[in-house]
């Protein structure tokens, strides 16, 4: 298993409660949010963690440097912001078997990632989301599953719902999947838009814990969860 987690936002929405820092490196129950990630992934023993990094990517790199995992990491660093979908890319340049596990910096989803790969063998997927049921949300937008296929069928833009399911922030895609679109492009808007046309995207339900601190609402209620 080889796992890309994409480490390299601003965070701007959390500006007002956490400054200088890349949004991976926010500080939760006293450690770096990327503490947790890095610990959720230890049990599924990843061979490598490839880390796409952007803003202030020094901060991160020398905080790694003084870990010792039992695995191998490696970062891939943009020189300009490339979107969701140009620095999986990108990232995905450094991945040597056929596929890989992507995760969201920001995001804790607590899914079985050996279970999730499977599924994704299974399918035959190009790429497949791990979703999330949700009540009562307007936060996110809503995905759309065929129960009997388990292929992904439409993206519903934000609105209110009373129950459905989200994008969960993680992914297992082929290596060679991106191979087409350009340097810089969405991965929601271009890629993930296109492929659902095509029936290439398949989704795989889990309803495990998940928190995605991109806000402050939630940045704050993450510091008495993860204690």
């Amino acid at each position: 298993m080889e796992v890309i987690i994409l480490a390299g936002g601003i965070g701007s929405r959390l500006q007002s409660v956490v400054s200088d820092v890349p949004k991976c490196m926010a500080e939760v129950a006293g450690k770096p949010f990327l503490h947790y990630l890095f610990h959720y992934l230890i049990p599924f023993q990843p061979e490598r963690v490839i880390l796409s990094l952007g803003y202030k990517h020094q901060i991160v790199e020398k905080w790694i440097a003084t870990l010792n995992l039992p695995f191998e990491v490696t970062t891939k660093v943009e020189e300009s912001p490339l979107g969701t979908g140009g620095a999986i890319k990108y990232a995905l340049s450094a991945v040597k078997g056929d596929s890989a596990i992507v995760i969201n910096g920001d995001t804790f989803f607590n899914i079985d990632l050996d279970q999730f790969e499977r599924f994704h063998l299974f399918q035959q997927a190009e790429a497949t989301i791990a979703l999330k049921p949700m009540t009562n949300f307007e936060r996110y937008g809503s995905v759309i599953l065929d129960e009997e296929s388990k292929q992904i069928g439409n993206f519903e833009e934000k609105k209110y719902c009373e129950k459905g399911l989200i994008n969960g922030g993680i992914y297992a895609i082929r290596k060679d999947a991106l191979d087409i679109f350009p340097e810089k492009f969405s991965m929601e808007n271009d890629y993930f838009s296109r492929k659902v046309a095509e029936g290439k995207l398949s989704g795989y339900i889990s309803d495990g814990f998940f928190i995605d601190i991109g806000i402050p609402e939630d940045y704050k209620r993450a510091q008495s969860l993860f204690k």
